[in-house]
């Protein structure tokens, strides 16, 4: 449900940057390595926009699937070493034989 909130909170500021760039109908000059062009004010700050939330969501992604995997690997060391103490706790549970065999001798 937060992500929801979150895409949609992203989608209205997209759609803000988009209405105050449909006012502005100047035309801006790009210039690339090798080239220039003409392009709408609206069009440049919708591309830019886009570009700089998806690069954003794919660093999050990165980050976020890497947490994933590091809460299953220590989900799998607790579920082992829950097992380690439930096994010890098990055999301290029954006393050895050699110290029944040597409160029986005294």
């Amino acid at each position: 449900m937060k992500s929801f909130i979150i895409a949609v909170i992203v989608a209205a500021f997209f759609l803000i940057a988009l209405i105050f760039g449909a006012r502005n109908e100047q035309v801006v000059t790009i210039s690339y390595f090798v080239a220039q062009g003409e392009f709408r004010l609206p069009v440049v700050l919708a591309v830019v926009f886009l570009a700089g939330f998806l690069v954003s969501w794919l660093f999050a992604m990165y980050h976020i699937t890497g947490l994933k995997f590091t809460i299953r690997r220590l989900k799998k060391q607790l579920a082992i070493a829950t097992n380690n103490v439930d096994t010890k706790k098990s055999d301290t549970d029954k006393p050895p034989l050699e110290t029944t065999e040597k409160e029986v001798e005294a």
